[in-house]
């Protein structure tokens, strides 16, 4: 009964092995071999070359997440549509009729989504 378990106990070994191994030899590295002299250079804060001139906690527009979710929504119907379409035969009719409904979800979010002027960037 427990052999059955050990290919899963052995990947869970494994995994944290790989995990923790690249952590600890950081540590380790950078403790015994590493030089550690730090100055107000060094621990200053970088952005692209220049000084920071704001808050890194700053607010974004909220139409910036919404283009970025719509673009995951539109991202995923895709990534639906690829393997849907390879095996359309396969599935038949009620394969083809399942993925109308969700096309037509879809494209009904997609109009509300325009009808509200979430697409509109000024």
């Amino acid at each position: 009964m427990l052999q059955n378990y050990l290919p899963v106990l052995l990947f869970l070994v494994i995994g944290a092995l790989v995990g923790l191994a690249p952590m600890i030899m950081g540590w380790g590295v950078g403790k015994f071999l590493g030089t550690i002299r730090p100055d107000a250079e060094k621990r200053s804060p970088y952005e692209c070359g220049f000084e920071a001139f704001d808050d890194a906690r700053m607010q974004f527009d909220v139409r910036y997440y919404l283009i970025a979710i719509l673009f995951i929504l539109f991202d995923l119907e895709v990534a639906f549509l690829v393997p849907w379409a390879l095996v359309l035969k396969e599935i038949g009719f009620f394969g083809f009729i399942s993925m109308m409904i969700f096309l037509a979800i879809l494209v009904a979010g997609f109009v509300y989504e325009w009808k509200k002027g979430a697409l509109e960037w000024e």
